[in-house]
C-alpha cells in the first residue's frame, strides 16, 4: 500500500477522482440522488478496472480512503467499506459479480461469479441504468447485497421506485420473496378481463400471502383471521399492494329478501374496480368459488357504478391443490383468483397463555397502582 503513496500514475488518477467529486459537489452538494448514484458507479468502474489492468490489488482502496477522507473529511461516502460497495455494485451490473460479506467487522471478498449477461445485458441496459439512479444508494446497496441475479434485481428497483418504499419495507419485501410470489396466483383473468386489465389484474396477485405479521392457535376460524388483518390493516393493506383502498369487512348485500356478508370489501384505485376478498382457514374446495361467484354479482348489481370496471374476487385458502383450483376455474365467468396464505401458528397451549391486550392492559394498570402505594 506504501508504493502508491510515491505512484506518480496512481497519485494523477486520485487527482482526477477529487475533481469529479468536486464537480459533483458544485453542481447538487451531492444531494441529488442519481449525480451521487452515477458518482458511485464511476467510482466502481474505475476501481475494478485499475485493480485488473494496474495489479494494485486490494490495498488501492485501503489507501483511497485515506487520501479521500483527508481531501474530503466532511464526507462519509468514502470510507473503505463504501468504496468496496461502489466496486461490488459496478461489476454487479457490468459482466460479473464479487459479493462483499462482512464477518467480525471484516470486510472478505468471496469468490467470483461470473453473470451469464451477454447479449440479455445490453437489452436491459438502459432499463436497470435508468432504475438505479433513481433509487437511494442504501437501497441499491441492500438489493445488490440480498439479490443474485438481474431480473430480480430490476423486479425490486422497478417495485421500490412505483411504491416508493422506503429502504425497511423493501428488505421486508425481500425477506417475504415478492419476486416469487407476485403475480403466481391461479387465476380466470386472462379469459374473463380484457388483456390489459387482466395482465395488471394477475400482476396484483400474490402466492403465497405473508400474513406472518399475525399469530393464530390452530383452532382459529376465518371470522379470526379477518378480525386479525383488518387490527393489522397498515400491515395488511402493504401486502396487498399498491392501490388497494379499504371499504369494510362482511360488507352487507341483500338480495331479495336475504342479507349475505361478504369478508372483506376493497376498491382498487388504478384498475377502477371493486375486490372482494373471502378467506377459508380450510383446503380449498370447489364449492367456495361459487359463493365467491355469487358476491361479485351481487356487488356488480347492488354497489358498482357504471364507470367502474368488473369486480374481481380472490379467494384466500390455508391450502390449495393447484389442479383442483384450475379445474374449478374454467367455465366461470367471473374473474376470480386464488391463493394460499401463511402466517405465524401457535399451539393452543401457548396461545392461552398469551394474555390478551385487555387483560395485559389490565395488569399494567395494577402494577402502577402498586408502584404509587
Amino acid at each position: 500500500m506504501s508504493s502508491l503513496i510515491n505512484n506518480a500514475e496512481y497519485i494523477n488518477w486520485l487527482q482526477s477522482l477529487k475533481y469529479q467529486i468536486k464537480q459533483s459537489q458544485i453542481k447538487a452538494t451531492l444531494s441529488v440522488n442519481s449525480q451521487l448514484i452515477a458518482l458511485y458507479w464511476h467510482f466502481g468502474k474505475e476501481i475494478t478496472e485499475k485493480q485488473k489492468n494496474r495489479k494494485w490489488g486490494s490495498g488501492l482502496i485501503d489507501q483511497m480512503a485515506i487520501d479521500l477522507k483527508n481531501e474530503f473529511p466532511q464526507i462519509n461516502g468514502f470510507s473503505r467499506r463504501n468504496l468496496y460497495l461502489m466496486r461490488q455494485f459496478y461489476l454487479f451490473y457490468f459482466n460479473e459479480t464479487i459479493f462483499v460479506h462482512q464477518l467480525g467487522g471484516q470486510t472478505k471478498i468471496s469468490n467470483k461469479i461470473v453473470h451469464p449477461l451477454g447479449a440479455q445485458l445490453k437489452t436491459d441496459a438502459a432499463k436497470w441504468e435508468q432504475l438505479v439512479y433513481k433509487v437511494p444508494w442504501k437501497h441499491n446497496v441492500l438489493i445488490i447485497q440480498k439479490i443474485k441475479n438481474l431480473h430480480e434485481a430490476t423486479f425490486y428497483l422497478s417495485q421500490t421506485i412505483e411504491n416508493n418504499w422506503s429502504r425497511a419495507i423493501l428488505e421486508y419485501q425481500i425477506e417475504t420473496n415478492l419476486y416469487k410470489r407476485q403475480g403466481k396466483a391461479i387465476s380466470n383473468f386472462k379469459q374473463t378481463l380484457p388483456k390489459q386489465d387482466g395482465d395488471l389484474a394477475q400482476q396484483l396477485l400474490k402466492d403465497p400471502y405473508s400474513f406472518d405479521f399475525l399469530t393464530l392457535s390452530t383452532k382459529a376460524k376465518e371470522k379470526d383471521l379477518e378480525q386479525k388483518l383488518i387490527d393489522n390493516i397498515t400491515r395488511f393493506l402493504l401486502e396487498l399492494g399498491k392501490g388497494f383502498a379499504y371499504m369494510g369487512r362482511q360488507f352487507p348485500l341483500k338480495v331479495g329478501e336475504k342479507e349475505f356478508r361478504t369478508d372483506l370489501l376493497f376498491y382498487h384505485t388504478k384498475l377502477k374496480a371493486y375486490v372482494v376478498i373471502e378467506l377459508k382457514m380450510k383446503e380449498f374446495e370447489p364449492e367456495f368459488i361459487g359463493k365467491l361467484n355469487f358476491y361479485i354479482t351481487a356487488i356488480n348489481e347492488l354497489i358498482k357504478n357504471e364507470d367502474d370496471k368488473p369486480t374481481l374476487g380472490i379467494l384466500l385458502c390455508k391450502k390449495k391443490d393447484n389442479y383442483v383450483v384450475d379445474f374449478s376455474l374454467k367455465d366461470v365467468n367471473k374473474p376470480i383468483g386464488v391463493s394460499g396464505f401463511t402466517y405465524t401458528e401457535l399451539p393452543d397451549d401457548i396461545k392461552n397463555a398469551i394474555p390478551s391486550e385487555e387483560e395485559f392492559q389490565i395488569q399494567l394498570k395494577q402494577l402502577k397502582d402498586e408502584g404509587h402505594q
